[in-house]
């Protein structure tokens, strides 16, 4: 294979490894230097023994992020305030024409899931990711992680036991979630604090992420009293130069907030029976600086 193949089969798949890496890490930082390695090591291996480059290149990407990732665990990292995962650009476009396909595609990358991701050990959260977003067979992630086929199985169901206790219900229809989302803005945005009380489920949760970096709740806000009120206090903070555009991140529709073309701020919101059900601050700048030139 030249070496012009061989770039051109790593461009190929590099958004199944970026996909790969970044429900596993939640960073995009860590899932783009994965990728980088992971590039590495298929320029300098003898491609000519490799049959099959995507299970070879899914294979290397998985174990740089096992080990990207226990890496960080053993570091005992501390995070100050609630931590959101780095939020990540999808537009799926046409690579998911199927609604179904797209549906799941959201799933699995939405900052519900990936939150309740980082509480599961390197190994559950590799199968989890293969099996739930990938479609992988238990035999082929038994093969890509050098485990039996059984304690791979045993590994997925602690996985899936784990995650549903711990995901919240949502829907992730793009259309009502954009609707939803323009109307609280409006409501947030104006002060209009009766307007917004409509729109929030009675335990909405508000989860601000800043690092410490900037201004954001230093704990979860629980109720529609207590996030309402919080909204319209911070709603009067608008500066001049700030304007908002939407985006599709994480698989599904949030707002940009910009101070003079600068990241400032991103929103996202779940919904669930028609209402707010949880609202996503991320402040941090360190994980909003790759958004500059969305």
């Amino acid at each position: 294979m030249t070496t012009d193949l061989a770039t051109d089969v790593f461009e190929e798949h590099r958004p199944l490894l970026m996909g790969v890496a970044y429900r596993m890490l939640g960073r995009t930082a860590d899932a783009e230097d994965v990728v980088q390695d992971a590039w590495l090591r298929w320029s300098g291996a003898d491609r000519a023994e490799v049959r099959e480059p995507r299970a070879y290149l899914v294979r290397v990407t998985t174990r740089l992020a096992i080990d990207r990732l226990r890496q960080v665990k053993a570091r005992g990292e501390t995070y100050t305030g609630p931590w959101l995962p780095e939020p990540y650009v999808t537009e799926f476009g046409g690579a998911a024409p199927d609604t179904a396909d797209r549906a799941v595609l959201a799933d699995t990358v939405s900052l519900a899931l990936l939150v309740v991701l980082e509480s599961l050990s390197p190994l559950e959260r590799a199968v989890f990711v293969l099996r739930e977003a990938f479609g992988y067979p238990y035999a082929d992630i038994a093969a890509l992680l050098d485990r039996g086929e059984a304690a791979v199985r045993q590994l997925a169901g602690r996985a899936r036991r784990h995650v549903a206790e711990g995901r919240p219900r949502y829907e992730v229809d793009p259309a009502r979630r954009r609707d939803l989302t323009e109307r609280f803005l409006a409501a947030a945005g104006g002060g209009d604090l009766a307007g917004l009380m409509s729109l929030l489920a009675p335990a909405v949760r508000l989860i601000g992420d800043s690092g410490g970096k900037a201004k954001a709740p230093l704990r979860t806000l629980h109720t529609a009293d207590k996030v309402g009120r919080f909204l319209v206090a911070v709603s009067g903070n608008r500066l001049p130069g700030m304007a908002l555009r939407f985006l599709e991140v994480n698989g599904g529709p949030a707002v940009l907030v910009t101070t003079d073309g600068k990241p400032d701020s991103l929103i996202q919101v779940d919904v669930a029976d028609g209402r707010v059900s949880t609202v996503y601050i991320v402040r941090n700048p360190d994980k909003l600086r790759h958004l500059a030139d969305r």
